[in-house]
């Protein structure tokens, strides 16, 4: 194992990791441009950081309002199925492994993660675009992860279907189209009807959305199935809801497509964004945001991350002093296992 690459990776802070992702999104095909970036909000590493140096994990996870299953280590093959990239991880792993026992000197995280992409991409005989977004994405799970748990992970693949069975200009092409309205579909005002396409950890589907509704809105009248028993966060819904005030932030989500068609968040949902510590943009339209301020004008694709909390104040720290309702958490047990892995233990 070349331990020197491992601690030059580590080197980097979260914020470096961030910039190289936004030098490379132009060499990334749309498909997973925004989608990588979403991932890099889905697990941040000050957030795991900041639980590695606490003195009681789990303690430190109460005191955020955590509530869900955070972290990488039982993810490792799984947490980036939204991406286009995922069905050539086991190329990429492949290359990360290589790279991570090769003695080759550190080049840059940029260089380094365009070098594993195109190992990736010549194997798969595809576009390095497609395999860019993906790559950074491994050299970042070898960092959560540790070596041994990289490796340790059987490297396999979900199987694209629908939407994402296409290729990626025709995914690109579904995201942005809107249902259609009928023959006098034009002369429709607030009963137009669009749908929301999401992803979660342990779902996939649509529901509809009136126009101009909250997406969270939608989502609690979607109730074709036990969603609790896919995530205990969910309460009615796909979406996981609580507080519908921007006061929580339970409900934030990723938006792979149509974040043009959303309503542009509120100073109060950006301010919030900033509590929470999820990383909004200050983007008109930006790809993270509360599904409870949403509201969809079209068709729109979103990914629901596995966890939240409020750790912007405590972990990301220069957040300014706002007045924030109670938050109220559901009876959700932090997972030992999750609490026991990101100790070390």
């Amino acid at each position: 194992m070349n331990s020197a690459f491992i601690s030059d990776l580590e080197k980097f802070t979260e914020a470096e990791w961030l910039s190289a992702v936004e030098t490379l999104l132009p060499e990334i095909h749309e498909v997973d441009r925004d989608a990588v970036r979403i991932w890099f909000r889905f697990y941040p590493l000050d957030l795991l950081n900041y639980l590695e140096s606490a003195e009681n994990v789990e303690e430190a996870m109460k005191g955020l309002a955590m509530e869900g299953d955070f972290g990488l280590l039982d993810k490792i093959d799984t947490s980036h199925r939204f991406l286009y990239g995922h069905r050539f991880w086991p190329l990429v792993k492949a290359s990360v492994v290589e790279r991570a026992e090769s003695d080759a000197p550190f080049a840059g995280l940029e260089a380094e993660i365009r070098s594993v992409a195109a190992k990736a991409s010549a194997a798969a005989k595809t576009q390095i675009s497609l395999t860019t977004a993906i790559a950074a994405v491994g050299l970042m799970t070898l960092v959560q992860a540790g070596l041994d748990e990289f490796k340790a992970a059987p490297g396999m693949t979900e199987q694209a279907e629908g939407m994402m069975a296409g290729s990626p200009d025709q995914i690109v092409a579904a995201r942005a189209k809107d249902d259609s309205q009928g023959l006098f579909g034009f002369l429709k005002t607030v009963d137009k009807k669009y749908s929301v396409a999401f992803k979660a950890m342990g779902s996939a589907g649509r529901f509809p959305v009136i126009n101009d509704e909250e997406i969270a809105s939608a989502s609690q009248k979607f109730r074709e199935r036990d969603w609790q028993s896919l995530d205990s966060r969910c309460w009615e819904g796909p979406v996981p809801i609580e507080c519908t005030s921007a006061s929580c932030g339970t409900c934030w989500v990723g938006v792979l497509g149509g974040a043009e068609k959303l309503s542009t968040p509120s100073d109060r949902e950006r301010r919030q964004m900033k509590v929470f510590g999820y990383g909004q943009t200050d983007e008109e339209k930006p790809f993270i945001r509360l599904a409870c301020q949403a509201r969809a004008s079209g068709n729109v694709t979103i990914v629901i991350p596995p966890w939240n909390a409020v750790f912007g104040k405590k972990v990301r720290g220069n957040v300014e002093e706002v007045e924030l309702e109670p938050v109220t958490t559901s009876a959700a047990k932090l997972r030992e296992a999750i609490s026991s892995a990101v100790s070390g233990e």
